[in-house]
């Protein structure tokens, strides 16, 4: 690595636009900062040796300067917030409706969206912020920020830390608030002084040179926003990861017991009952506006629950001995938190009526206009049996089962597995032929496929149940989320409310020179500057950029 040696002994990094010493301009280098075409100096960076503003020859030079760009760093936000926008038209697979009829995305964005839910399906938009290219995108936008970060704070920090108040008249004379006394006595240097650090001025004198600074923190505000970011960006990165995030949907029908997704069988949950609650019609607070709707509204909606763990659920193989670890109830707005450090929690999501649990049917003869019955079955519709055994020592053979049926093409179908609108095809065993009979038996629908049997089903009686739809989530990204926005803020704060203001007070002959830089608020300086010169004849500082104006 070259050094460049400066007049007044310093040594300086490669690519040093500022001596870190004296603060004279290096003449090979002014051109970097814009310092060759203007009479002010650009202090952004104090003239400090910026890696990608010197060096351009490796790959790693290559992929350094690029990441360390503003620029290149704001077109990859923009992408960002451009393909974020993109998930957003339709909604995400994990957030498809429950009451939607069937919730496969390659079935659902078509049905419910036609031709642009077909091409947002296929594109891959279903699950964007999951997608790999997507969490790329955002690890790319994380390297920007650290290199970014890394490139400029650390040699600031440095520069900074080794900076002099001893400073070339070339540097004092070419900040944008200077002026020259021809004549000051000490008493009035050393009134200057004492205001100025009554002004909570950090003082360092050398030789006579004064250096006056305070709120140098502020000057670090932008890199704790980086850091903030960055810890909100591995977050959001973690959050796709099932071991940091979990966001499952189950549906529990009353009186069932099923095994919680995302537990690794750990945890089973059992719906006892379901209670559906409803604003009164007739009641005057809500009359009017449930006229409008033209519906009742739901008050409220609950599941009554309780909550097994697995006691063997580490041993492969093992039968689940199951473990009541809380009963309780999940309502709309108040969510059933369980599982200790595991910090699962339940939420009330949805629910379907009119289900059906079962359906009773008689046998009867077709020639019987009283459809005595010849005897009864009745069919679990969530598991039914393939035989059914009358007491006449008749059979009735389920032979076909579709719990949600549906005509599609001329063809018998299921659109679900559930049991919304169940028909079946039965197959009779008289016990005095050896010919069976088919029937195909549906609600509203008794068909006889032949138009010959002697005998025939009819429903005689059937269960509805309520099914609820509950939602399990964990997240162990939150806190990380609320830590980075915290720093971030404090980040915003410190940059925002504070400056950093520097004053230097050089030695010139008899007099003094006067020079000054902040990073804002240019006026709040100035009257620093005023106050501490009053009552002596050091001459005011004078704006030259505002003279240039003029």
């Amino acid at each position: 690595m070259d050094k460049l040696k400066c007049e007044c002994g310093h040594v300086n990094p490669e690519g040093t636009i500022l001596c870190e010493s004296c603060g004279k301009p290096v003449e090979e280098n002014e051109h970097k900062d814009g310092n060759d075409k203007n009479k002010l100096l650009n202090m952004r960076y104090d003239g400090i040796a910026r890696r990608s503003q010197t060096y351009n020859r490796t790959i790693v030079d290559k992929i350094w300067n690029f990441f360390s760009s503003v620029k290149n760093g704001v077109i990859l936000i923009v992408i960002a917030l451009i393909a974020s926008g993109l998930g957003t038209i339709f909604p995400q697979e994990m957030f498809i409706p429950a009451e939607a009829e069937n919730r496969d995305p390659a079935v659902f964005y078509e049905a419910w969206y036609g031709l642009p839910g077909k091409i947002y399906y296929q594109l891959g938009f279903h699950e964007l912020y999951s997608s790999w290219w997507y969490m790329i995108l955002i690890a790319l936008i994380g390297i920007s920020l650290v290199i970014c970060s890394l490139d400029r704070f650390v040699p600031l920090y440095r520069a900074l830390k080794i900076q002099q108040p001893k400073r070339h008249n070339t540097f004092l004379s070419r900040q944008r608030l200077f002026s020259q006394t021809a004549v000051v006595s000490d008493q009035d240097k050393k009134s200057v002084i004492d205001k100025l650090k009554k002004n909570r001025y950090n003082i360092v004198e050398t030789d006579g040179s004064v250096l006056a600074e305070k709120n140098r923190f502020s000057r670090w505000g932008p890199y704790v926003n980086h850091i903030g970011l960055i810890i909100i960006l591995i977050a959001a990165i973690l959050r796709t990861t099932p071991l940091f995030f979990l966001d499952d949907y189950v549906w529990v029908r009353e009186g069932e017991q099923k095994v919680i997704p995302g537990t690794d069988g750990e945890y089973y949950i059992e719906n006892k009952q379901f209670l559906l609650e409803l604003y009164d019609k007739d009641d005057e607070r809500f009359k009017d506006a449930m006229e409008k709707t033209g519906e009742q509204v739901h008050k409220n909606y609950q599941t009554d629950v309780i909550i097994y763990k697995d006691k063997e659920a580490n041993i492969v193989g093992a039968d689940p001995e199951l473990e009541k670890i809380t009963e309780s109830s999940i309502r709309m707005n108040q969510p059933l938190k369980f599982g200790g450090l595991s910090g699962y929690t339940l939420y009330q999501s949805g629910f379907q009526e009119n289900e059906f649990s079962n359906m009773t049917f008689k046998v009867y003869e077709t020639a019987d206009v009283e459809q005595s019955s010849l005897g009864e079955v009745t069919i679990d519709l969530t598991s039914p049996e393939k035989f059914y055994e009358l007491d006449s020592g008749m059979k009735v053979e389920v032979s076909q089962y579709y719990p949600d049926y549906e005509l599609q093409d001329g063809e018998p179908r299921s659109i679900s597995k559930f049991p919304r609108n169940p028909a079946f095809v039965f197959t009779i065993y008289p016990l005095e032929s050896k010919d069976s009979e088919i029937s195909f038996i549906g609600i509203g629908k008794n068909i006889d496929a032949t138009g010959k049997n002697k005998y025939k089903l009819g429903i005689t009686n059937f269960e509805n149940h309520y099914v609820s739809g509950i939602t399990i989530r964990r997240d162990y990204t939150l806190p990380l989320f609320i830590v980075g926005a915290a720093i971030f803020m404090i980040g915003v704060i410190q940059g925002m409310y504070w400056q950093h203001r520097r004053i230097w007070v050089n030695p010139e002959g008899d007099g003094i020179l006067l020079a000054a830089h902040t990073n804002k608020n240019w006026f709040g300086l100035k009257k620093d500057i005023e106050e501490a010169i009053k009552g002596t004849n050091i001459q005011m500082v004078i704006d030259q950029e505002e003279k240039e104006l003029k």
